[in-house]
């Protein structure tokens, strides 16, 4: 699964979900404004997995991001 947090924010709690449901996830933060642009998100911070946006405009809590981690 690939996890990518946009914009600032800190990832802290979606990495502290992934941890603590252990789903082989990576966690990228990315701040090139056309590499976000380019997920058609145009506020951040935003969350996206395995391509779909599932935030955007604030960083979710941990208990908010588990369910997505589970397909």
């Amino acid at each position: 699964m690939e996890i990518k947090v946009l914009g600032p924010g800190c990832p802290k709690n979606v990495k502290d979900a992934v941890a603590e449901t252990g789903v082989d996830a990576t966690v990228e933060k990315v701040t090139d404004i056309m590499e976000i642009a380019g997920f058609g998100v145009f506020g951040t911070p935003a969350v996206i997995i395995d391509g779909d946006v599932k935030c955007v405009g604030k960083i979710p809590t941990k208990e908010e991001v588990k369910p997505w981690l589970y397909k």
